[in-house]
């Protein structure tokens, strides 16, 4: 049996909102397995305030770029072991430099070899290893092309988001960067749902119905009730079903077609750290 830490209990909390010693009950039951330890806390119907948390990412700076006609973006996450070193200023000067150059890349492994003031970004980052003190390396790199990209990058560099509009706009810049925004902050588990694949469907169907049957609701009742939770989940977790954070009777969808009614969100990224 895996011996559970004090640590990985506090993680769990921190990622669930559950009980302290819920949480050491859930890891000691599946001996340790951090994913099946949350289902378990969401069977038994106890709180997850993160149902996807951004969990074990290392410390650093995501930043998002637009190229200049905004139909291409990128988001590169310049990683490193410390909060400390990822507050520096030329730590993230370094991380901007990297992402303009990411803009005319197409793979991390372009961005790597690429040339960054005589010597290649992969030499550069071993470079600052040594100088530093500690690890430091590409972490996430992402690119997204639209008709219309827009990006924005959370305070302090820890999230970085793009979005995808249809068209070229009056107010497409504005309009891509409020749902930036909202997928900086809700942290949507797809654009909609044709983007959730059918194992996580069917785990919230699962989930749903132990929760159904928890509750004492008779077993002939379960497939349609839970019908009802997996549409509530598609509205909670899908970027454009989502209640627009800065209008919460609009959707998504619907705040985007109020700018122009063509308009739709055709895809987003989103890299968070820490």
């Amino acid at each position: 049996m895996a011996k559970i830490t004090a640590a990985e209990v506090n993680k769990l909390r921190k990622a669930t909102g559950a009980g302290m010693m819920d949480c050491k009950k859930a890891l000691v039951e599946v001996d340790g397995d951090f994913d099946k330890a949350i289902e378990i806390l969401r069977k038994k119907g106890q709180k997850v305030a993160a149902k996807r948390a951004d969990r074990d990412s290392s410390e650093g700076a995501a930043i998002s770029k637009v190229n200049a006609d905004a139909t291409k973006g990128v988001i590169v996450s310049l990683n490193c072991e410390t909060d400390f070193v990822a507050k520096n200023e030329d730590f993230v000067k370094l991380a901007n430099d990297f992402a303009e150059i990411a803009l005319t890349k197409s793979s991390k492994e372009e961005l790597l070899a690429a040339d960054y003031n005589g010597i290649t970004v992969e030499e550069k980052l071993t470079e600052q290893t040594g100088v530093i003190g500690e690890k430091i390396e590409i972490g996430d790199f992402r690119t997204l092309e639209a008709p219309f990209v827009g990006s924005y990058i959370h305070a302090g560099n820890k999230i970085a988001v793009l979005t995808g509009l249809s068209k070229n706009v009056d107010g497409a810049e504005e309009a891509a960067k409020n749902v930036s925004m909202q997928a900086a902050a809700m942290n949507p588990l797809a654009l909609n749902e044709d983007g959730v694949d059918q194992a996580t469907i069917e785990k919230e169907v699962e989930i749903a119905k132990d929760q159904l049957r928890a509750e004492g609701k008779p077993e002939e009742m379960l497939d349609n009730i839970a019908k009802g939770k997996i549409k509530r989940f598609f509205k909670d977790n899908t970027l454009v079903n989502q209640a627009y954070i800065k209008e919460s009777k609009q959707t998504v969808a619907q705040y985007v077609k109020s700018v122009d009614s063509d308009l739709t969100v055709v895809a987003f990224e989103r890299v968070a750290l820490g």
